[in-house]
């Protein structure tokens, strides 16, 4: 990893992180070691500015301050909500990464078999990134770039505390062979900075990860139905129940809703199991009608959206299940020109429906919901498949 891309003390929690330009502006002092003691100073001689610069500083490192013994157990419950609350800021955008895995996930019952991340090419050495989109000069922009260590196909990515985390993967070594990889890694945006987290238990490839109730999920990969889950307090991966034997063997979805995790796909299309944290233990939901894959699957409030690509009808059928209620409403068909296979992600009121064609917008109501007319770019020069996520950014 590129020095320059490198944040190394942002994950262990060891040492003081260096300052780096988009905080240019604190004081040289402040660290995670001794911010606490000026905050102390600042408060007993009401220095206002210096108390805001120092929580900053602890949004900005959010991570470190949950990690560094002595400072975050010590923080105020009100001092925690504002510093996790200052990393939320700014605007809402939508963003998406580059990835090479195989994502066609839209076809019918018939040749929808799940299929293996493809051994790395030459067109996976280019450096790839991740972009976001800005409504109001509808373009996408380089945000960043995914750190070179992380594998090109079949990685597991969401969002947790405006981090973007990245894990798992396919890695092509110099015998030829390709083999699961356990690397971690976040991408801070207030930074700017990629660091390494602690590594899963075991390699995963095609693992789907989610964050739920402040804790990352790695669920299933490859021929894997087992379930481990991050604690960033203590950096360490602990094991959970694991999925239902005969469940999903790859290609799973995966999402949280309500507290909840939900996972359905793979070779058993209509299937949808509930992990509920307080007991650990996995459930199975009624079933869902659609014999088809979904092409992604996202929640909205206390609902779960399934959107099936229909190449042959040249539509989507989109299935929703009330999490509250546990019954699944709709399979609403909606035409679409050129259909094909998406990633998901929702900001406010609209999912966004991402692949390299076209972004489309699924507007979400209670009285009338559907695709709106306007149709978005997607980037230009992307590669690979895209993985959708929203993230906060100054």
């Amino acid at each position: 990893m590129n020095p320059e891309h490198m944040e190394a003390n942002e994950s262990s929690g060891n040492g003081c992180p260096h300052l780096d330009s988009s905080a240019a502006d604190m004081s040289p002092e402040i660290s995670a070691e001794n911010c606490l003691e000026l905050l102390t100073k600042a408060k007993s001689s009401g220095q206002e500015g210096d108390q805001e610069r120092i929580y900053r500083f602890m949004s900005d490192h959010y991570l470190t301050v949950l990690r560094t013994p002595g400072l975050f157990g010590r923080l105020t419950a009100g001092e925690r909500e504002r510093i996790l609350a200052r990393r939320t800021e700014g605007e809402r955008v939508l963003a998406v990464a580059e990835t090479c895995e195989v994502l066609d996930r839209g076809g019918s019952r018939e040749n929808s078999r799940p299929q293996s991340p493809q051994l790395p090419g030459p067109e996976d050495a280019h450096p790839r990134k991740v972009f976001c989109f800005h409504p109001e000069r509808q373009r996408w922009e380089v945000l960043t770039h995914l750190p070179e260590e992380v594998p090109a196909k079949g990685s597991g990515m969401c969002t947790l505390y405006n981090y973007l985390f990245v894990a798992g993967g396919m890695r092509a070594h110099a015998d030829g062979r390709s083999k699961a990889s356990d690397k971690v890694f976040c991408f801070n945006p207030r930074t700017g900075l990629w660091s390494p987290v602690r590594p899963l238990s075991q390699p995963r490839c095609q693992l789907r990860l989610v964050s739920m109730d402040g804790f990352l999920y790695a669920i299933g990969g490859e021929c894997l139905f087992t379930v481990e889950r991050y604690d960033p307090r203590a950096d360490r991966w602990t094991p959970v129940a694991p999925l239902p034997k005969g469940s999903f063997a790859v290609a799973h979805e995966a999402i949280s809703c309500g507290g909840e995790l939900f996972v359905s796909g793979g070779s058993l299309f209509y299937r949808l199991l509930r992990y509920d944290s307080r007991r650990d233990e996995w459930e199975e939901c009624p079933f869902n009608e659609s014999r088809r894959r979904s092409t992604d699957m996202v929640a909205h409030r206390s609902l779960v959206y399934r959107f099936d690509v229909d190449r042959q009808r040249a539509g989507v059928s989109v299935y929703k299940y009330n999490t509250v209620v546990k019954v699944w409403h709709g399979g609403a068909f909606f035409p679409l020109q050129n259909p094909h296979p998406f990633r998901c992600a929702v900001l406010g009121d609209r999912i966004y429906c991402v692949n390299r064609s076209q972004t489309l917008q699924f507007e979400v109501g209670e009285e009338q919901e559907g695709y709106l007319p306007e149709v978005l770019p997607s980037p230009s020069e992307a590669r690979g498949a895209l993985v959708p996520f929203v993230l906060s950014l100054n």
